[in-house]
């Protein structure tokens, strides 16, 4: 073997590995990758500058999706009251949950548009239904145009983060691909931060509700017009047989030197992809089910760990201990955005298994604090501020693992033919579980009670740790190809 042979195969970024070792041998790469220009000569590693300022733009469609999640919590009794449905539970639960719908349409048709229009145009058109339903709402005057509004955001909301999974994935430089896919929860967190403070005014001013929808308008059209002057993704690019393309892409982000050596790998994952035709059955009963159902499982057990439920409990928990729910929010929103932060600083660090396991772990501490405090082992006075502190603690947690992990790792797991699709029926099938646990929720809490149901969600945390320890695979510093030929299937 040459000296540049052996050069590539030590430090390449996009270096293959076997099947036979597949991540053992991966893992036993130290430091960040390094590439080679087309002479052979060590070049370093791309600047991660490159990349970021696309990345950015592509995360104001998950702040979006933050906003409007949030956008009713403040709003909602002024709405009804405004609208006439005051008092309506069921058209109040409408108002919240019309979103889980449209979200679930947009999601399943996400990887088709990602993969018939490109990852550029298809954040632009996420954007569109946000515009016009955010238009819609704020205008509204009875509940049905309400209803409908929400509707179309849903949409939106179903795309923009499904596709900005996938364009992050495939823009950044491996060593900071979990950073950047970190943004996404932190654009998530910021856009519920963001309708909070904007709805605070809601109670207390005569149609403010208005203006907290009109405010949205302006992040969706700037991610539009943003989005025509960002790359596209040169993975997309090559597929389609646009090589040239691709090519000038990649010297956007990640530097001259860096394009040949860029191009080569990906012309090895990819190559005849562009004339295979995709068939949905390829992921329920072809080599990719495995990670189909590895990412559809870690989607359901994060809504089952009881997420929602904690949201749904905080200002009632947070009252309890003489704060107001104005503060409850704005606390369990600080608690969110301080794991993000976490998150981002470790994903690169410590690896995406690692994060999983250790937040699992620390939302089962965090549901174990919740159950302590509704027994009589504490005084009530004891009881509240355990309660208060499980609570932040579980947010936290969830924030620095369960959150972001499960969309990056998906982004990544995939190869390039069926990454959009694949990633789209994981999506869909996280708003299913998302609209069945909204749903039975405060039945069974009425049947069971919040001790039972606490331990319910608890268990579905350890069992998460469980099978997260036996099924998920460590991609933390791998080149998206590196991925996926580690996870082909022997033959």
């Amino acid at each position: 073997m040459s000296m540049r042979g052996r050069h590539l195969d030590a430090n390449s970024m996009y270096k293959r590995g076997t099947r036979e070792h597949g991540f053992d041998a991966l893992d036993k790469e130290q430091g960040p990758e390094r590439l080679l220009n087309g002479m052979g000569k060590d070049v370093g590693v791309p600047s991660w500058k490159h990349s970021l300022r696309h990345v950015l733009v592509a995360t104001l469609s998950s702040f979006l999706y933050g906003y409007h999640l949030g956008v009713v919590n403040e709003t909602l009794e002024s709405i009804s009251r405004d609208l006439g449905f005051h008092g309506n539970t069921m058209a109040e639960g409408l108002v919240v949950s019309t979103c889980l719908g449209g979200a679930f349409v947009g999601s399943l048709f996400s990887g088709l548009i990602a993969d018939g229009v490109g990852r550029r145009r298809a954040l632009q058109l996420c954007a569109l239904p946000m515009i016009i339903g955010a238009s819609m709402s704020a205008a509204a005057k009875s509940l049905w145009a309400m209803l409908l509004g929400r509707l179309f955001v849903g949409t939106g909301m179903g795309i923009g983060p499904a596709v900005a999974a996938l364009y992050v994935t495939e823009v950044s430089p491996a060593y900071v691909r979990g950073t950047y896919g970190s943004f996404t929860q932190i654009a998530t967190g910021l856009g519920l931060m963001g309708s909070l403070f904007i709805g605070f005014p809601a109670k207390a001013i005569e149609g403010w509700w208005r203006i907290c929808f009109w405010a949205s308008v302006a992040p969706a059209a700037i991610l539009a017009l943003f989005m025509e002057f960002s790359v596209e993704s040169p993975h997309w690019l090559f597929k389609r047989g646009r090589a040239a393309d691709a090519e000038a892409e990649f010297e956007k982000l990640l530097g001259g030197p860096y394009v040949k050596s860029a191009m080569a790998e990906l012309s090895k994952s990819d190559r005849g992809d562009e004339a295979d035709t995709f068939k949905f059955s390829e992921l329920l009963y072809g080599h990719h089910r495995k990670v189909v159902f590895i990412g559809s499982t870690l989607f359901a057990l994060q809504q089952l760990s009881g997420i929602n439920a904690v949201f749904y409990f905080s200002s009632t928990v947070f009252e309890t201990a003489g704060v107001p729910s104005e503060s409850a929010n704005m606390c369990v929103g600080i608690a969110n955005l301080l794991g993000s932060f976490v998150a981002m600083i470790l994903m690169d660090r410590l690896g995406r298994k690692v994060l999983l396991i250790g937040s699992f772990s620390g939302m089962v501490v965090a549901m174990f604090l919740q159950i302590t405090s509704a027994t009589s082992l504490v005084s009530r006075g004891s009881g509240v501020y355990l309660s208060v502190g499980g609570m932040l603690l579980f947010v936290l947690t969830f924030a620095i693992g369960a959150g972001p992990v499960p969309s990056i790792l998906l982004s990544e797991m995939f190869p390039g033919r069926v990454r959009a699709n694949a990633v789209s029926v994981c999506m869909a099938f996280h708003w299913i579980v998302n609209f069945f646990v909204g749903l039975f929720f405060l039945r069974l809490l009425e049947q069971i009670g919040p001790l039972v149901l606490n331990s319910i969600f608890g268990a579905f945390c350890l069992l998460a740790v469980l099978f997260i320890k036996k099924n998920v695979l460590e991609t933390k510093g791998k080149s998206l190809q590196e991925i996926e030929i580690a996870l082909l299937p022997s033959e």
